[in-house]
């Protein structure tokens, strides 16, 4: 399991790091480590995938060449689930990037 914030590697017994706590905040990323970026967009490939089967299997159910209804109702609805994910990670971004603009300097 990757841990790009660094909150799960980090020992219960360990010292606050010389930067206020803040986990990763002066030291460089480990190499091959992914970047925030890398995982949003496997995540977001990952969402255009299953829409896209979703549709495969709705237009195989239409055409004829499947017919089990349970995997149809089954793909769209991990579509669906994958997508309202994805919409409320982009509503909390946003949200956080809001809050930063907010903020006094």
């Amino acid at each position: 399991m990757s841990d790009p914030l660094g909150f799960i590697s980090r020992s219960h017994g360990a010292q606050t790091p010389p930067n206020g706590g803040i986990s990763g905040a002066s030291r460089p990323l480990e190499p091959g480590s992914p970047t925030f970026k890398d995982v949003l967009l496997e995540n977001i490939n990952q969402v255009n995938k299953l829409q896209q089967d979703a549709t495969r299997a709705i237009e195989d159910l239409q055409t004829g060449k499947r017919n089990d209804v349970e995997g149809v109702l089954l793909a769209t609805q991990k579509a669906d689930t994958a997508f309202r994910m994805l919409v409320q990670l982009r509503n909390k971004v946003q949200q956080a990037a809001d809050e930063i603009k907010q903020l006094r300097v």
